[in-house]
């Protein structure tokens, strides 16, 4: 059990997602970067898909009354334990029965994971225990939690795996003047930009807007022109770039709709979704192509999990 005694900016349950449901209009959702919650409850000695909580920018204080084991992965943020021990992210930590760890503000990146021992055991909806906002279901209730709440733990638990780092085929780049590249593939109207749209999605830096969440991350820069804006409702995933008629892309988020109206411009791909989900607002972004072949085993390399017998 964990008692919530101040909750942070947006702390959600979390597992790897609710999948099979799209055509009922319900997204995966799950956590904004998979691989690190997988990582935490590897740590910990879950199952990979057990749930946890995933921490947006600011962080809650949680007391666990019979002490627990917990391992923090993603964006460090300023932490605290009441026994005066030190926090370390990616590793194991053994909390004394009663003891209180504190998340404060992200030091860096935007969003953090946790995971406990015997996971957190919200009831299953659709196969899920993630929390799903814009639907208001999963995880504890169907929102944040808030000071009061009490969490129960337990049932997932497994045998502690060992565990081998390997290193990603190549990290997310920096452009020389501080942006984040983010890779992407052709969409399926990149044909309905022209010269010009085009050349502004690639050249150009966009900045987060404060206006971005899981549903999607909203940028400002230069507009990106059409040759076309008709377009029949499609089937539109994670990642999706999708470009309204004012020309400011928006990147689909993991909250974000089954279907879309606008022209896909390009589709994120999934090794460059940990830094998606570090992405604050302000940030500054720009784009560059990627063949399909090579963003597939990039998938596979950058997958941190590796388990051995």
């Amino acid at each position: 059990m964990i008692e919530v005694l101040r909750a942070g900016l947006c702390d959600l349950v979390m597992d790897q997602g609710r999948f099979g449901y799209g055509a009922l209009g319900v997204p995966v959702g799950g956590a904004a970067d998979p691989a690190a919650l997988a990582a935490a409850n590897c740590l910990v000695g879950n199952d990979t898909r057990a749930a946890g909580l995933e921490v947006t920018l600011s962080g809650p204080a949680l007391r666990f009354p019979a002490g627990g084991v917990v391992a923090l992965t993603g964006a460090r943020c300023a932490a605290t334990r009441s026994s005066s021990a030190a926090v370390v992210w990616n590793t194991t930590l053994v909390l004394a029965a009663g003891e209180t760890l504190t998340l404060g503000r992200a030091e860096a990146g935007c969003r953090c994971w946790l995971a406990v021992r015997g996971g957190l055991a919200v009831p299953l909806v659709m196969g899920s225990r993630s929390t799903c906002l814009p639907a208001g279901f999963g995880g504890f209730q169907g929102r944040a939690l808030q000071a009061g709440d009490t969490l129960p733990t337990g049932g997932e638990r497994g045998e502690v795996r060992r565990l081998r780092a390997q290193p990603p085929a190549r990290s997310a780049g920096a452009h020389p003047e501080g942006h984040k590249c983010l890779r992407v593939v052709a969409g399926p109207q990149t044909e309905w930009f022209d010269d010009a749209g085009l050349a502004a999605f690639f050249s150009s830096p966009y900045r987060v807007e404060a206006a971005s969440d899981r549903r999607g991350l909203r940028l400002r820069g230069a507009a990106v022109t059409h040759r076309r804006l008709e377009l029949p409702s499609q089937g539109v995933l994670p990642g999706a770039v999708q470009v309204p008629p004012d020309g400011q892309p928006i990147i689909l988020g993991w909250d974000g709709p089954v279907t879309g109206g606008y022209p896909v411009i390009a589709g994120v791909i999934a090794a460059e979704w940990p830094w998606l989900a570090q992405l604050q607002p302000g940030d500054a972004v720009r784009f560059e192509t990627i063949e399909v072949e090579a963003a597939q085993a990039l998938a596979f390399a950058t997958w941190p999990i590796k388990e051995t017998e």
